[in-house]
């Protein structure tokens, strides 16, 4: 008798400006790997949160909204704010982060990958090779002062960084077996912890348990880097990294900085993993200056698609789900590989819907296939 071929629910928050724009593309190639692939389903439910919601109610996520998403397999996330909503304290309506700490997705992962065909600020011809993982601690660091700041009056304002043991043992485990996937799939496998030992005792004692933990993975290359060091490396010689774990402030803008070396935030996925959840979402912000216009790009969110199928697939125990990842990502390649699809953003005429439906006529051609197989296969799924 075979296990009947799982059904997974996916909580969709499309949240606000592009973000419906982009997340329907998604589900869209997601259904359509699905389907060349089979062996699971996918059932989405749509849920309204954000800051169009928050002017609308004055609650940008409701607690019916967080045990629903809660409740679903895996949480697909459009973009979430706009810069004229704002709490009284001039913070944005952020669900995403709400989510980061209710479900403890300590694991920030922001994937840096090259795609051949399209324009980089790098002039450096083995910049086609970047090919790396910034692992962004997400529940703790600087972003745990969220709504804790203490006000001196009109004098100091104070936000506390917070690193805890947990909080780092949890992250290193994290990024160290993600590289022993990569090496799997043909990377390095090596680990750097970025930091400011340095400087701050804090990052002195989030480096000595990276050092712990690196003990026991002592097939893992491990090194360290300062931050102000990495960020320079990233721009000098980015096809040189593999994984990189930091905190979460670090990890908020190196993660930009490396979106920048790949053509831009409309090119650059994301996922923040728990043990028991995750959510994935382009990294891009809800751009309502170009809502509408069709002229997002999809790429990032249908990339965050694939990444929410490759963790069901491990997670659920889900081979076709692993395998409709490698599609994904194989499509998406080859739909710029040529060079003639070229997004606004790059100074292109491509939106929305020609990206898309560039990606969904990728998926079906058999050279797609085996690239898409070759890579499910070194990486050990059946």
């Amino acid at each position: 008798m075979h296990d009947a071929a799982p059904s997974l629910r996916i909580a969709v928050l499309a949240g606000d400006g592009i973000g419906p724009e982009v997340i329907g593309p998604a589900i869209e190639v997601a259904d359509a790997a699905r389907s060349e692939m089979g062996g699971f389903s996918l059932v989405t439910e749509t849920l309204d949160a954000g800051a169009a919601l928050y002017r609308r109610t004055g609650d940008g996520f409701p607690e019916e909204t967080f045990a629903r998403a809660a409740a679903a397999d895996a949480i697909l996330l459009g973009a979430m704010g706009l810069p004229d909503v704002r709490r009284a304290d001039g913070t944005e309506i952020a669900p995403q982060l709400d989510l980061r700490e209710r479900l403890a997705l300590y694991a920030g992962l922001r994937p840096v990958r090259a795609l051949v065909g399209l324009p980089r600020p790098l002039a450096d011809p083995r910049a086609s090779r970047i090919d790396l993982v910034l692992v962004r601690e997400s529940t703790e660091g600087l972003f745990a002062a969220r709504g804790r700041t203490v006000l001196d009056g009109r004098e100091a304002a104070r936000d506390t960084l917070v690193i805890t043991r947990l909080g780092s043992e949890r992250l290193f485990h994290a990024a160290f077996r993600l590289a022993r996937r990569r090496r799997a799939a043909g990377r390095p496998g090596a680990v750097a912890c970025i930091d400011k030992a340095n400087v701050l005792g804090a990052f002195a004692f989030f480096r000595g348990i990276f050092d712990e933990v690196a003990q026991e993975y002592a097939d893992v290359p491990a090194s360290h880097l300062y931050v102000d060091a990495a960020a320079l490396g990233l721009v000098k010689r980015p096809w040189e990294f593999d994984v990189l774990v930091t905190e979460n402030m670090f990890g908020d803008i190196l993660s930009d900085l490396g979106a920048g070396l790949i053509g831009g935030m409309g090119f650059a996925p994301s996922g923040d993993v728990g043990d028991n959840h995750a959510v994935f979402q382009p990294c891009h912000g809800s751009a309502p200056d170009i809502a509408g216009t069709g002229r997002a790009n999809p790429t990032a969110a249908i990339l965050s698609a694939a990444m929410m199928l490759d963790w069901l697939g491990e997670r659920r125990s889900c081979p076709a789900c692993a395998r409709a990842a490698r599609l994904i990502e194989a499509a998406t390649a080859s739909a710029f590989a040529d060079g003639n699809l070229l997004p606004f953003e790059l100074g292109g005429s491509a939106g929305t819907s020609a990206i898309t439906r560039r990606v969904l006529e990728r998926l079906t051609r058999d050279d797609v296939r085996q690239a898409a197989d070759e890579r499910a296969a070194r990486t050990g799924v059946s």
